[in-house]
């Protein structure tokens, strides 16, 4: 063993460990300021006289020159190091050996020798200054000392996990932890937050948009508490008198809505603790009052012409290297504008009419919280009467009223796109929620009009969809309930699976129609050959077809299956056009999809291009009618964003089962990269430090 300045020591080429710790050796670095190196390092004669390469122990040495560098220890500090011979050991071999041939010690172990080190320093603050810790952490750790004695014990022998222990120290009351972990016990395959939720059943997350609104100190007041969860942040804490923080709420939100109906003179004004309001909407049997589109001043066309002439000047200086290099340009400025200024742009395109003043007496809104809390008046109206809006040439609004209850409600997709098909091409821009809505409908279209040809596939559909009770997730068609209400409505660009569509219907035979009495007529469904029944089955499952998941950008992945198995082509019957899809994504998508096609040359010779003559040729390259290379033409005629594909991933997900590189050192961390003890050995007190 020698005593070597830490000022003489590299890093081995030979050391197995390549990639340093930042955080980790932050830690460490306390550690060993506060204790001193409590095990030597490996290290090797370099080539360079005097100098030494560490073998073992790299970690350590760099959290040393931490040390150094924030001036609590001197370069020159001596460091116990056993240097080893290169022409008796590999020391490759060496390396891999001091990294892998330990033994870790058990979450179990570690909790409790957490207690051992409070009950030498008096309190967590202290340990974990000592250890270079947070207090959350050690506070984590004793938490998970603390539980019930049975979970405890099965933690020890390793019947469960540390995440599943995490879970039930979630809570520190053991009549609860007992309960769920009894009910947790045949289950098969139980998961940490299947056992958070049942302990939080009837509580409130830190981060619920009621508690966001309430406020933790308005809460506390009234008598509320809350229970910390020292396992994650504290969004995570949970409000445990729910009714407490459902009352504070409802009388903040019945306050603002009574301030709300006053001004605006509507009907009504209804508040709804939640982030939207169909719930309500279905309960209250309300209809959507919807109004005509409102049309574009001029000052908007105006706005959207300078809108459109700054949008094509940042595109050319993104697309023009040397006049970005010549002006110094801000990129991420210039992308902040852009951004600001599609959304502008979308906001002026579809202008919202206020309903006229006369009928404020007919119709409510809906008040409901953001994810954060805040309280938001809904954009569209509602009424218990069916409202109808109509436009005449002139532009003048003329309205009736009928007391026929409507039944179901819809609303208008506003959630950002977060899905691969929402991204316009390229992968860099979210295309419009609107224009996302039009592409979901004859995307479904496309894959109604294909479900036509297989009334097998489509029986097994129905059935699947009846049958499948077992969660209430959507099975992607309305089969319950009649005809889906579209996302988006009203002048769509069609395609060839509209016609089909028509075409199959003008097909069916209609004789049953006949009776007046539905029993009669069922009777007389029933006469129909098999043929026929076939065909009224493949449409009605067909127009079932729900457009879009929900609210969402985001598609039903059973309908990607579907259009697998039917081996869809969509690219035959909807082609990209101006009208469905150009003139509605920006210009650097719209080199992109030409980039896929052409790569960058073929990019290249239409840069310089307006964005209005750029959408035109790409309308003509896609559909084909270009005097392009061939083999351009192909991939042309091919080519589909992904908005109106049919991928589907047949192992979707799954676990990461890349194994963890050991470090370099005995310093350890656990899969959610928190750190460990582990069993100290005969030189080694230094790996107690990796916690």
């Amino acid at each position: 063993m020698q005593l070597i300045p830490l000022s003489k020591l590299d890093q081995s080429e030979d050391n197995v460990c390549k990639r340093p710790n930042p955080e980790f050796e932050e830690r460490l670095s306390f550690d060993i300021e506060a204790r001193g190196v409590l095990q030597n390092l490996i290290v090797a004669k370099a080539k360079k006289r005097g100098r030494y390469e560490v073998i073992g122990g790299g970690k350590r040495m760099r959290a040393m020159h931490r040390i150094v560098e924030r001036g609590g220890m001197d370069a020159d500090f001596e460091v116990p190091c056993l240097v080893i011979d290169r022409r008796e050991h590999n020391p490759s071999e060496v390396s891999l050996a001091e990294n892998f041939q330990r033994l870790q010690m058990t979450p179990a172990e570690e909790c409790q020798a957490f207690q051992h080190f409070i009950k030498e320093d008096g309190d967590t603050a202290a340990v974990a200054k000592r250890f270079g810790l947070t207090q959350r952490f050690v506070d984590g750790r004793l938490r998970l000392a603390n539980l019930a004695g049975p979970i405890f014990e099965a933690l020890a022998v390793g019947d469960i996990t540390l995440d599943i222990a995490k879970a039930y120290a979630a809570t520190d009351q053991h009549e609860v932890q007992l309960r769920v972990f009894e009910q947790m016990r045949h289950a098969w395959n139980p998961s940490a937050d299947g056992i958070r939720r049942m302990i939080a059943d009837g509580s409130l997350r830190g981060n619920d948009p009621i508690a966001l609104l309430v406020g933790e100190d308005a809460y506390v007041a009234a008598g509320g508490k809350i229970e910390r969860d020292l396992f994650s942040e504290a969004a995570d804490d949970r409000w445990i008198d729910v009714e407490i923080a459902h009352q504070l709420a409802g009388a903040k939100m019945e306050a603002e809505a009574e301030r709300l109906a006053a001004e605006t003179g509507l009907a009504w004004i209804n508040p709804v603790a939640a982030t939207n309001s169909w719930s309500a909407r279905s309960e209250l049997g309300v209809n959507p009052v919807r109004l005509p589109p409102a049309p574009l001043s001029e000052e908007a066309r105006t706005r959207i012409d300078e809108i459109d002439a700054r949008m094509d000047d940042i595109n050319a200086i993104f697309e023009d290297e040397s006049q970005r290099e010549d002006e110094g340009v801000d990129l991420d400025k210039l992308e902040v504008e852009y951004d600001t200024l599609s959304n502008e742009r979308d906001d002026l395109n579809n202008p919202v009419r206020e309903l006229p003043g006369e009928w404020h007496g007919e119709a409510g809104r809906f008040l409901i919280l953001t994810s954060k809390g805040e309280m938001v008046l809904e954009s569209d109206y509602y009424s218990e009467k069916r409202l109808s809006f109509e436009q005449d040439e002139d532009g003048n609004v003329t309205a009736t009223s009928e007391d026929m209850p409507a039944s179901g409600s819809t609303g208008s997709s506003t959630a950002r796109p977060s899905t691969p098909e929402a991204v316009a091409p390229g992968g860099e821009k979210p295309i419009s929620a609107k224009l996302f809505d039009e592409l979901s409908v004859q995307r479904r279209n496309i894959l109604a009009a294909s479900l036509l040809g297989d009334p097998g596939l489509a029986l097994d559909y129905a059935i699947f969809a009846l049958c499948d009770d077992r969660s209430y997730e959507s099975k992607g068609t309305s089969l319950k309930a009649g005809k889906p209400q579209d996302p988006a409505y009203g002048d769509i660009p069609q395609s060839a699976a509209e016609g089909i569509l028509a075409q199959a219907e003008d097909a069916l035979d209609k004789t049953w129609h006949e009776p007046k009495e539905v029993a009669q007529r069922f009777l007389a469904f029933r006469e129909l050959d098999d043929e026929a029944k076939a065909a009224w089955l493949s449409y009605v499952v067909a127009v079932s077809l729900e457009a879009k998941k929900g609210y969402n950008s985001e598609y039903h992945p059973i309908h990607a299956v579907l259009g697998n198995i039917l081996d869809v082509d969509a690219a035959t019957m909807w082609r990209p056009t101006s009208e469905n899809l150009f003139d509605r994504i920006n210009k650097t998508s719209c080199l992109a999809a030409l980039t896929d096609i052409g790569g960058a040359e073929l990019a290249a010779r239409y840069a310089a291009s307006k964005k209005a003559e750029l959408s035109k040729t790409c309308e003509k390259l896609f559909s084909g009618d270009a005097i392009v290379e061939e083999d351009i033409k192909e991939r042309a005629l091919a080519w589909l964003p992904e908005a109106m594909k049919f991928d589907f991933a047949q192992d979707p997900g799954g676990e990461d089962d890349t194994p963890v590189e050991p470090d370099d050192d005995t310093d350890r961390a656990d899969a959610n990269g928190e750190p460990t003890f582990e069993e100290p050995e005969d030189v080694d007190e230094e790996a107690a430090v990796d916690a």
